[in-house]
């Protein structure tokens, strides 16, 4: 007895449905717990008022959907830091990756459901729609973190050749930023600290906001660098001078270490597109030969 499509469709929406509720409550159980105090403030929208996810309106199926996702699964730290380590952009914005999240976890096991038919295509697709957009996001921030570090050492020797002309280290990133032509991504970050500072934060908390924006973890030994010549009274340009040595040593090493590897990722290519390549050129005229005239013994 044959299974009517209409039936088969209805227990197909059936499985997606379980599938997701599988899914979330997993990783609802999986979620770490949200910790109540955080070192350092994210971004000044966590408070309610200024918060991108104050856009959610609980009256809204989908927006009830979408708080239901960021409260079970403590999304909102993640989603902010991420937000911030992409340069803060007017968009997207935290509530719009949330979005996109949730969004895509609802279509692409609908959209394989009807083309595909298949409960397996259906499971598959609810965790590749939810990290999706993670997994691009982190991309450009990871593209992004890789232009900072660019000129990083440059910066940093730059800055040790003017404090130790007799300047602090904040003046130091101002002549940095106002010769420069045009501004580096981690000049405009730098630039921010400053005016940071200069609307009230304290020194120590601006420049943790700069390691949390950056994510790089360079950045985050600088900043510590800094901190600790505060605390303890050490010479600046020494800890620069040394860092920027170090920072050297480091690209050269990983420089070779790609230097190193570039043979072994040249066999994949060399396999499947050159030699094949070459044995048709070899062999195709002794192939055409045979099939002409047959074999010559």
């Amino acid at each position: 007895m044959e299974v009517s499509t209409g039936l088969r469709l209805f227990l197909g929406f059936l499985a997606v449905i379980g599938t997701a509720s599988l899914f979330f409550g997993m990783l609802a159980l999986l979620s770490p717990k949200e910790d109540k105090e955080a070192l350092v403030d994210v971004a000044v929208r966590r408070f309610k008022s200024t918060s991108s996810f104050s856009k959610l309106n609980p009256d809204k199926f989908f927006d009830r959907l979408a708080l239901f996702c960021l409260h079970t699964f403590h999304l909102e730290k993640p989603l902010e830091e991420m937000h911030m380590q992409l340069g803060s952009p007017d968009n997207p914005q935290p509530v719009d990756i949330l979005y996109l999240k949730v969004g895509l976890a609802v279509a692409l096991p609908v959209a394989g459901l009807v083309i595909f038919h298949s409960l397996l295509v259906t499971v598959i697709a609810f965790p590749l729609g939810f990290y999706l957009p993670d997994v691009y996001l982190k991309g450009k921030i990871q593209k992004r973190q890789a232009e900072i570090l660019g000129n990083f050492s440059t910066t940093v020797d730059l800055a040790a050749l003017i404090i130790e002309s007799g300047l602090d280290y904040l003046t130091a990133f101002e002549r940095i930023i106002k010769v420069a032509k045009e501004k580096t991504i981690l000049e405009e970050e730098l630039e921010k600290t400053i005016n940071e500072i200069k609307l009230g934060y304290s020194r120590r908390d601006a420049l943790d906001r700069l390691s949390a924006r950056t994510g790089v973890q360079e950045v985050r030994s600088m900043v510590g660098l800094i901190k600790q010549s505060d605390e303890l009274g050490t010479s600046l340009v020494d800890l620069l001078r040394n860092f920027s040595t170090d920072l050297r040593s480091r690209r050269l090493s990983t420089a070779e270490k790609l230097a190193a590897q570039a043979s072994t990722k040249m066999l994949f290519p060399l396999f499947v597109f050159i030699f094949p390549t070459i044995f048709i050129l070899i062999l195709a005229p002794m192939l055409k030969g045979l099939l002409a005239g047959g074999l010559s013994f």
